[in-house]
């Protein structure tokens, strides 16, 4: 039987959040095939600004995101039929929601292949209630809140590439736009803002994620490497990000503010 530990705490208010993008609570979307874990979110995050809607297995959750799409979506790995990682891939081909993969199995191969498919988390369990939470609001925050930059920030450029950082967008030099899960735009804006600058895993994680490496915590080289393949994808040139043995990452190219 799982556990999971609930601490009570003062609610920390979703306020600016909704008010910068939304007028209601955001959609939760649980998919678990145990009830109880369903039925114990589905109590718990309510009480801390969300809308949540219990799903069982990918069917449903398929026909959920097609009536109502989530703003984030809650996902197990180990389900009846259609496995986790597949609905994670059509989840990711259809809708820009945010992702976190919930799930029993804490294998370092999961979790790589979790972020490969695009989540933008990874939590196992047993969880506390309040750091999923935290993560919650941290994925959202990354999806809906517009930076606060000066104007001559907005657009940031390097090597032909326009990023623009209120439209949450990335073009390539012909002009062309590049797919970018959350927490791809999070790590690609995190070495625009500090180009030529060797950028260690730990900085990368706590501007991405919010949160301190944990030893031996490589999900930030799967995304980089995600990242530097979809810009490899697009442009047959130089390397962009290069990697700096022993110490981190290194956008090459120069920024210029547009």
């Amino acid at each position: 039987m799982l556990r999971f530990r609930a601490i009570s705490t003062p609610r920390i208010g979703w306020g600016a959040l909704r008010d910068v993008r939304m007028k209601s609570p955001p959609h939760i979307v649980v998919l678990d095939d145990e009830a109880d874990i369903t039925q114990l979110l589905a109590n718990y995050l309510p009480a801390h600004g969300f809308r949540v809607s219990q799903v069982h297995d990918g069917e449903a959750f398929i026909q959920l995101m097609e009536r109502d799409p989530a703003d984030l979506a809650l996902l197990d790995i180990g389900l009846p039929g259609e496995d986790g990682f597949s609905l994670a891939r059509r989840m990711r081909a259809r809708w820009q929601s945010g992702l976190i993969i919930v799930t029993g199995r804490g294998d370092a191969v999961d979790k790589v292949v979790g972020l490969e498919v695009g989540a933008d988390d990874y939590v196992t369990k047993p969880f506390d209630l309040r750091e999923l939470v935290a993560r919650i609001k941290a994925v959202l925050r990354r999806l809906l809140v517009q930076p606060e930059t000066p104007p001559s920030d907005h657009v940031l450029k390097f090597a032909g590439w326009r990023l623009n950082l209120d439209a949450r967008s990335l073009h390539d030099p012909e002009g062309t736009p590049v797919e970018l899960t959350s927490g791809e735009f999070e790590l690609l804006s995190t070495f625009a803002r500090h180009p030529g600058r060797v950028l260690s895993r730990d900085f990368l994680l706590e501007h991405t994620r919010g949160r301190e490496a944990a030893p031996f915590d490589r999900t930030v080289d799967v995304q980089v490497g995600r990242l530097r393949r979809k810009l490899q994808a697009h442009q047959d040139t130089a390397e962009v990000i290069k990697s700096v043995r022993g110490a981190g990452y290194i956008l090459l190219p120069a920024v210029a503010h547009d």
